[in-house]
């Protein structure tokens, strides 16, 4: 609650005033180009942007169509974050980042967790040994996880929710939704400008709206389906903000340098192509940055993978002799740069970024070699990964 300000985003507003931003709060629909009407309790307003309409309305929690889930009240990622009352069973429907990590808060709360995973293991888009490792740990707190697994129809009455799997029936006292998010475009008048409501506004790399030709309409973060991550979101957010300044300011240089820019430079997105870095908090954490070793594959990388148990380290022996982890590199062999890291441990999302800027950066391994890791800590890992890779 503390962290999330109890929900109230006055420390927000504070911020919006204090830089000169006239904040209205509504329901924004488009009625054409660069008009909206704003809805709220004082009624309807008219407004019209003069250069640029930036949406940054996020996603929302997708509720599969399974017959009675809907009915039965099922919580999102919102409702478990913001729950006043542990229940003693809980049902998660998910075996994604918000299922996991649910998952196992509720198990530290003292919760009967069970996950149900329509597939046949964890963190589908992380390494499989992210998953493996996350699984084990979830099922020695206690959680039961059922692979291979589907719910065809729920049900809730006066003795709580009741979960059907095929020949099986779960019995909770809440259930929870965890499988996926989708743009939230629905209801925002996108048929008035040329674009398909629900569907993600998709968008090149100045974060412009491509569907559409005027020039004017620009998209961040989950509603363009690029990325699902805050952090990745206020990253388009500051990239946007720059383009939009630079095209419709008064500013020449500024509009000669972002009609000249290239990848890599402030004015384009580069990073939310391959190299987004992700953490799941879970027990123990997983945080990846770029390619895995199968999407590297698959875009035709001439891969090389160099993985590392991170308990031969003698900094993970000062943080406990029992310490588990495991980090892995995906190198580009044949250019000798890194384009993916995955990192498996306690703590280990304090590790990510040095990763990302290697990723970033395309910095060769042979380069990292000088990188002198401090002795004892966990991030003599990128000596070992030197060794290990033969240099």
């Amino acid at each position: 609650d503390e962290v999330a300000a109890h929900w109230d985003d006055s420390g927000q507003v504070s911020w919006v005033e204090s830089v000169g931003l006239t904040l209205l709060r509504g329901h924004a629909r488009f009625s054409g180009p660069r008009e909206l009407v704003l809805t709220s309790e004082d009624g309807e307003q008219r407004v019209s942007a003069r250069h640029a309409v930036i949406v940054a309305t996020g996603s929302s929690a997708v509720v599969p169509d399974i017959e009675g889930l809907a009915a039965a009240k099922p919580w999102t990622s919102r409702e478990a974050t913001s729950v006043r009352q542990v229940p003693a069973r809980l049902v998660v429907l998910g075996g994604g980042v918000v299922g996991v990590e649910m998952a196992t808060v509720f198990a530290d709360f003292g919760s009967a967790v069970t996950l149900v995973v329509r597939g046949d293991r964890l963190l589908a888009g992380a390494e499989p040994f992210a998953g493996e490792a996350v699984a084990q740990s979830l099922e020695s707190l206690g959680v039961t996880v059922l692979f291979d697994a589907s719910a065809t129809a729920v049900a809730r009455d006066d003795d709580g929710v009741h979960v059907t799997l095929g020949d099986r029936t779960l019995d909770a006292d809440e259930i929870l939704v965890a499988t996926g998010r989708r743009p939230r475009t629905d209801d925002l008048g996108l048929e008035t400008v040329g674009l398909t409501p629900g569907h993600a506004i998709e968008v090149d790399d100045t974060l412009a709206a491509t569907g559409s030709d005027a020039g004017w309409l620009f998209a961040v973060g989950d509603v363009t389906g690029r990325t699902a991550t805050t952090h990745q979101g206020k990253y388009d957010a500051r990239v946007a903000g720059d383009v939009v300044a630079a095209r419709f300011g008064s500013d020449d240089a500024a509009r000669t340098a972002e009609a000249d820019a290239g990848p890599w430079s402030r004015y384009r997105a580069t990073a939310d192509e391959e190299s987004v870095p992700q953490v799941v908090f879970s027990r123990p954490e997983v945080a990846w940055v770029g390619h895995t070793e199968a999407s590297a594959r698959k875009a035709g990388i001439d891969v090389r993978v160099v993985p590392y148990e991170l308990g031969n380290l003698a900094g993970a022996s000062v943080l406990s002799p029992d310490y588990t982890g495991k980090a892995q590199l995906v190198l580009d062999d044949a250019r000798g740069v890194i384009v993916g890291a995955t990192f498996v441990g306690p703590d280990v999302a304090e590790m990510l970024h040095a990763a990302t800027v290697a990723v970033v950066g395309q910095v060769p391994l042979a380069r990292l070699w000088h990188a002198v890791p401090a002795y004892p800590t966990l991030s003599e890992v990128w000596l070992r990964f030197g060794e290990a890779a033969g240099l």
